[in-house]
């Protein structure tokens, strides 16, 4: 899409609400639910990053759930109208289709983390000589915290097993080369590579195949994270070889807070007999589940790592989104994404170049919908700025020490949204 040379802000206004109307996706954004704004002000809400919009139809799934709990009680598991016994499971195929996976390949469970420590309790197998876990400095504390404990629970010390790749000096992002260069020097000590799909500050988007490749030539697993990345890039994780992988569904995926989280784990692992497993009885086959034996049989495919039931009202949100993404295809979001921040970024440079630092990659391969910057007048400002965009109907957030996040989600933002957001923005910097 061309780019507006007009400087007029009005001038700029139309030519925004132009492209929305040419929008081929402009339709979907009826499906969601927009916040208000604490003022007067048109509400500009670009925090997908953080927490997606609710899907319209989340609220009458979500009560017709209740409906059926007050309605038929325990029969509900074999009556509702979307009966529970299997209700998880129904979602493997479109989330397959969000990460590039085989349906056997993906369970809907859990949250990210425990999703993690049930993961790395099968793929983090330290040994004597093998035994380094690999992450990327500043990793979302979060997953610090699982490998840590990981490493830990096998007596061994995160001080020492746990490498942090950080950028290089006076730089933002990682470099790829620099990436595959750290994992063949720790090779034969490296165990796991653990790694986002799309750094949550910076907003780096990175090529897996890639890393899982490095890892694999020097003998290491290789593990995603796709908090930031499921619904936001295209993902082709049974192609790149990925060993497991593991998200949460409230943020590109608008599953709602507390959403049930997924996981993935490749198709060569998942006859393995050799693994070892945490297991629970919702993991156990569907077949012989309710007949209670003693001995656990894994269910096929990744279901085969579930430990406890579905929680029906924090899936049923995601019912209502998952169908939207099919409809529109991520071919098409993906177009729109980098049209959004394509032109987000154009603004920013234009209107605030001297004010503050873009530290998301400018290219199309290393980013999502994602513009993370810092005011180079420090973080007391950067803050107050933040504060004084959500005065002013911006909702976006703010990561410490001194990083404001925009995204603009291509589900439910659109031009008009980015301009207004820049031109605020703007506003507040000359004040």
């Amino acid at each position: 899409m061309a780019q507006p040379l007009q400087a007029d802000a009005d001038r700029e206004r139309s030519w925004a609400r132009a492209e929305d109307e040419r929008d081929p996706l402009r339709a979907l954004r009826a499906r969601f639910v927009l916040p208000r704004a604490p003022g007067a002000e048109q509400p500009v809400y670009l925090c997908g990053h953080s927490l997606g919009l609710a899907p319209i139809a989340a609220r009458a799934m979500i009560e017709a759930e209740v409906e059926d709990w007050e309605r038929l009680g325990v029969l509900g598991h074999h009556a509702a109208r979307q009966p529970w016994i299997g209700y998880a499971e129904r979602l493997q195929g479109p989330l397959a289709q969000l990460c590039g996976a085989l349906p056997s390949e993906v369970v809907a469970m859990n949250s990210l983390s425990v999703n993690l420590h049930l993961l790395l309790a099968s793929f983090y197998r330290p040994s004597r000589e093998r035994s380094v876990v690999l992450i990327e400095a500043g990793a979302f504390s979060s997953d610090r915290h699982v490998v840590a404990s990981q490493i830990g629970w096998h007596g061994l010390d995160p001080a020492r097993e746990l490498f942090e790749l950080a950028p290089r000096t006076g730089q933002e992002c990682l470099r790829d080369d620099d990436i595959e260069r750290q994992i063949a020097a720790l090779g034969p000590r490296l165990a796991l590579v653990l790694w986002p799909g799309v750094q949550y500050r910076t907003g780096q988007c990175f090529d897996l195949g890639r890393i899982a490749r490095a890892a694999h030539a020097v003998g290491a697993m290789a593990g995603f994270d796709l908090a930031h990345a499921i619904g936001n890039v295209p993902l082709t994780l049974h192609d790149h070889g990925a060993d497991f992988a593991a998200w949460c569904s409230y943020k590109y995926l608008s599953g709602g807070p507390g959403a049930i989280g997924g996981a993935f784990v490749h198709e060569r692992h998942l006859a393995r007999t050799d693994l070892p497993r945490l297991t629970g009885w919702w993991g156990n086959d569907p077949e012989t589940r309710f007949q209670m034996r003693p001995e656990f049989s894994a269910a096929a495919g990744a279901a085969g790592w579930a430990v406890s039931n579905a929680p029906i009202f924090s899936t049923a949100p995601l019912r209502a989104a998952l169908p939207i993404f099919a409809e529109a295809g991520m071919p098409a979001l993906r177009r729109k994404s980098l049209a959004l921040t394509d032109y987000f970024e154009s603004l920013l440079r234009r209107l605030a170049a001297d004010t503050l630092t873009i530290i998301t990659p400018p290219g199309h391969e290393q980013r999502g919908c994602q513009l993370s910057v810092r005011l180079r007048a420090g973080a007391a400002d950067g803050r107050r700025v933040f504060e004084a965009l959500g005065q002013r109907g911006v909702i976006c957030d703010w990561r410490e020490p001194d990083v404001i996040r925009f995204a603009p989600v291509p589900l439910y933002n659109g031009f008009e949204d980015v301009q207004l957001a820049a031109t605020r923005l703007a506003a507040i910097l000359t004040e």
